[in-house]
């Protein structure tokens, strides 16, 4: 796989940068062996119309360590999820390797993962960047770790799709831990009951003719305390707009 003198000089200034702050449980040390690539991308991050919906979210998350990956998607409940994804030549591969946030679907030559190229060089050790980038393909192994963003509470954005008053989608996002949102379902007043609703693709969840006025969100979430029903503490506004992220005023457990 070919890469420019431009992208090589983006993807070894990227090793100048803090690693991201996802955290690896050093007491999990089982790691599941799979292969690995890179898609092309001219700033090294990520793509904003992958899979999952995330958007520009999914381009920049994470300092553009992110990937797309092919059985860990799930039909979309993979979305989000963190890795810590490592080779295994050790010639060229750092010990670490790359910690990357779930983004997109991809798959090809029986592949695992498609990292942004960002995070296909923090696989390798210092001054072999290129040599590992050469193969193209390369044997791996991950382990599923706890995502955690410093500063954030779970959020909720208005895909840009949405048609305001009559039809709302949604994304989840900054989603901590090691968990998974199952189900999305909201507060219907005049009825007093919980609507569902439905998984449009990825990430993105949806309702046509939602109820007016402010909205009351819950998420099931299934992790490692097993799987039960979060509320949001905050609503989306009554005059909630498409683009806008709506801060819940919770974070999940890590």
């Amino acid at each position: 796989m070919g890469f420019t003198p431009e992208t090589l000089i983006c993807l070894l200034s990227s090793l100048m940068l803090l690693l991201p702050s996802l955290s690896a449980s050093h007491d999990q040390d089982t790691f599941t062996r799979s292969r690995a690539t890179y898609y092309g991308s001219p700033d090294c991050y990520g793509t904003p119309s992958g899979a999952c919906g995330f958007g520009e979210f999914g381009r920049t998350v994470n300092d553009g360590n992110v990937a797309g990956v092919s059985r860990l998607y799930r039909n979309g409940t993979g979305c989000g999820a963190c890795y810590q994804v490592r080779c295994t030549t050790p010639e060229y591969c750092s010990d670490e390797g790359a910690k990357i946030v779930v983004s997109d679907y991809g798959e090809g030559d029986k592949t695992d993962f498609i990292l942004s190229p960002r995070a296909f060089v923090r696989l390798a050790r210092a001054n072999v960047a290129s040599e590992l980038m050469a193969s193209g393909v390369i044997d791996v192994e991950y382990r599923r770790i706890s995502c955690q963003y410093s500063g954030y509470n779970l959020m909720f954005k208005v895909h840009e799709h949405s048609r305001f008053p009559h039809y709302l989608a949604i994304l989840v996002i900054y989603v901590a831990g090691q968990n998974d949102i199952t189900a999305v379902e909201l507060w219907q007043e005049d009825g007093q009951q919980w609507r569902g609703m439905r998984r449009a693709f990825g990430a993105v969840w949806d309702m046509a003719n939602p109820p007016s006025g402010s909205i009351k969100f819950r998420f099931q979430v299934s992790g490692s305390v097993g799987t039960t029903w979060v509320h949001s503490r905050n609503g989306l506004p009554g005059d909630w707009k498409p683009g806008v992220a709506y801060d819940s005023a919770i974070q999940l457990l890590a």
